[in-house]
């Protein structure tokens, strides 16, 4: 059975497309085979004329709420179009009709079917790739979902479909708007369009919580240095790029309302795990695991997980770079342009130091001279009025007692002598 033409061409050019295919494939038609003529173009043929379901996926489409079935009960949808799914106990893939309604993939045989057939729910969401692999469809591009429970690959029918899915699968899960893809202006107001509507459902849908954002995580106490205020997917990132500085920290969590804690440890891959920190009401935390483990501090908790594993886990420490000279911005006074100027490296000149200071003690100009006696008197003294070094240095010396009395005759001498 034939496609349709793509919806975008107009009556006229739909009409001379299908006399065109009748006049050159009627041997297609009725055998089934591919037209193998010389004169025929490959884009003309039946089989490889785009199906809109093809088109749909490569752009957000309006949600096909059927009546009464559940598909009118589901969240609202933000991207639906063909996918072919191949989950992680599923030995080929299947091509199926999906939805991204609220924080969940729907999976319906088509898109008009009202009942869904598989539901992915993304809260177990760990990281989101592309595939390499070749299709058999060269313009195919693949993608791999890791949750938690397992790998489930997905292929695209074109590459930018492929970076649209990723956009939204992205803005739903951080509630961000990933600013890595490569999309149009357009395409990226979607997407916040997308994450502004998630947000107020889930504020609607727990009306008791705090917004889902970052800022929002009540922080008490010390924070640990290993704590970065990065998202599920940029935690991971940081701590695939930088594997000597450590493979775990601490970061806000989904909700708003937590702390988790992202890992990253090698086997045959890099292989990442999260774990939830809650904050408990009589004080201190808890590490949300199979046993919860409590913790009086966020420093407790890291040093908890560095202890259950024996030291393989290590705090995340990025050693940022550091600025080795100093930088100015300055404008040219004559055509006004701004140049970048390094700061002179050469030490500062020294301040002259300050004679020292008079002490209350020597009445005497020639007490000051002689150097030894200088360094005697600003020598530092306890000021202790019982010790003894202090008695002595306080007591004159022989040579200034006899300069003392000398000078008092001359003196004396000089007044008389002038009386």
């Amino acid at each position: 059975m034939w496609s349709t033409p793509p919806l975008s061409m107009t009556p006229a050019e739909t009409a001379a497309r299908i006399t065109q295919l009748l006049g050159c494939c009627q041997n297609t038609i009725s055998s089934g085979k591919a037209c193998r003529s010389p004169n025929y173009s490959k884009s003309l043929c039946p089989q490889s004329v785009p199906r809109p379901a093809t088109l749909m996926a490569a752009a957000p489409v309006r949600q096909r709420c059927g009546s009464g079935g559940p598909r009118s009960q589901l969240p609202p949808c933000y991207f639906e179009g063909y996918l072919e799914k191949r989950g992680p106990k599923e030995k080929a893939s299947r091509r199926l009709w999906t939805c991204l309604c609220g924080n969940s993939l729907y999976f319906f045989n088509n898109a008009k079917d009202a009942h869904y057939v598989e539901k992915l729910d993304l809260s177990g969401f760990v990281s989101l790739k592309d595939d390499s692999s070749r299709d058999r469809n060269l313009e195919a591009a693949r993608l791999i979902l890791r949750m938690k429970d397992g790998e489930t690959k997905f292929t695209a029918p074109n590459l930018e479909a492929r970076e649209l899915w990723k956009g939204f699968l992205y803005s739903v899960i951080d509630l961000n708007v990933p600013s890595s893809l490569t999309l149009l202006p357009g395409q990226f107001q979607m997407l916040k369009e997308v994450v502004e509507k998630e947000r107020t459902r889930r504020r609607t849908r727990n009306p008791g919580r705090a917004p889902p954002s970052p800022l929002s995580v009540p922080l008490v106490g010390e924070i640990p240095p290993c704590f970065r205020p990065v998202s599920r997917t940029e935690a991971e990132v940081l701590l695939e790029r930088h594997p000597d500085c450590g493979n775990m920290l601490l970061r806000p969590g989904r909700d708003g309302c937590s702390l988790a804690v992202t890992t990253r440890q090698d086997l045959n891959g890099s292989v990442f795990r999260h774990y939830r920190v809650t904050q408990r009401d009589q004080g201190g935390y808890v590490i949300d695991v199979e046993n919860p483990i409590p913790c009086a501090t966020l420093h407790d908790v890291i040093d908890a997980l560095v202890e259950k594993t024996a030291g393989t886990l290590q705090p995340f420490l990025l050693e940022e770079p550091y600025e080795e000279n100093i930088t100015y911005v300055s404008a040219n006074d004559e055509n006004g342009e701004k140049i970048l100027h390094t700061a002179p490296s050469s030490p500062l000149p020294r301040v002259p130091a300050l004679p020292p200071k008079q002490d209350r003690w020597c009445t005497s100009p020639l007490s000051r001279s002689p150097a030894a006696d200088r360094r005697i008197l600003t020598s530092p003294v306890p000021a202790s009025p019982t010790n003894p070094m202090r008695r002595l240095i306080l007591s004159p010396s022989p040579l200034t007692q006899t300069l003392n009395d000398e000078l008092k005759l001359t003196l004396e001498k000089r007044k008389t002598g002038q009386d």
